[in-house]
């Protein structure tokens, strides 16, 4: 099996340089077309042996993160190749996948007082309750393919720790670094529909706390991250056309090629 964190596309607010946790910022015409490469490439990927079929696609419940998730879904129904007798994809909207909460930030240019944010506390508990609630009993179930999970970039970061204390220690302590570099809470970075690709293995079943229960013994292996590939060659409209928020209405978006040089932002 297969895990893929991936992040959002382009937003509007990643765009004007804002803080944009909770708030509902929209893809930009750009950001669309991140997702719909991504969306490409992930239906490619789920034809693949190694890969498997993608059986499970979560989200957080903004619109960036849940527009990017429903075009891979979109993509998949799509192909040509799909199973006509496969299960339907239903992409899952989790609240707890939300990006970090700016407080008074939220909105505000980036450099502005974030005193009153959500802790990382909260978000790790967040991700502890996606985990147990959606999570590890797909983890350790024994079935095959992959499992599509698209939210933030702090979040995403949390999720990330979360998963890999649970699951495999010395998979964080190898990304958190060697001792004596000190690496804050965050063991990698999203660009806009990077993703982090783990293989899942199971061994034989392991005795847990409570008395007479038994789980599958989950270990997880981080095998690349921060992957872009599909983005290769894609350029961004000058005159801030590709910088616009999306419109689903547009037939196409061929128009909105040009080239990018806008750095990634973890909001």
């Amino acid at each position: 099996m297969r895990l893929f964190l991936v992040r959002h596309g382009e937003t509007v607010d990643n765009v004007a340089g804002l803080y944009a946790g909770v708030r509902d910022s929209a893809l930009t015409a750009h950001g669309a077309l991140q997702a719909q490469r991504l969306a490409a490439h992930l239906a490619s990927r789920s034809r693949s042996p190694t890969t498997g079929p993608i059986t499970h696609i979560f989200s957080s419940d903004l619109q960036r993160a849940a527009h990017t998730a429903q075009a891979v879904i979109d993509a998949i129904t799509r192909s040509p190749t799909a199973p006509r007798d496969a299960s339907p994809l239903h992409l899952v909207k989790v609240p707890d996948l939300r990006e970090r909460n700016f407080g008074s930030a939220e909105g505000k240019r980036f450099g502005a007082s974030r005193a009153d944010s959500e802790t990382h506390e909260a978000m790790r508990i967040r991700a502890e309750r996606f985990v147990r609630w959606h999570l590890a009993e797909l983890l350790a179930g024994g079935g095959e393919g992959s499992i599509v999970v698209v939210s933030h970039g702090l979040m995403l970061n949390s999720l990330l720790r979360v998963m890999l204390a649970r699951y495999a220690p010395g998979e964080l302590d190898r990304l958190a670094g060697p001792p004596g570099v000190e690496r804050g809470e965050y063991l990698t970075v999203w660009s806009n529909t990077g993703y982090l690709e783990m293989v899942v293995k199971r061994g034989d079943a392991v005795v847990v706390s409570l008395p007479d229960s038994v789980r599958s013994r989950v270990s997880l292996l981080v095998i690349r991250v921060n992957v872009v590939d599909h983005l290769e060659g894609l350029k961004k409209t000058r005159g801030g056309i590709g910088s616009a928020q999306f419109d689903n209405r547009q037939r196409t978006l061929d128009s909105f090629l040009t080239p990018s040089s806008k750095k990634p932002r973890l909001e």
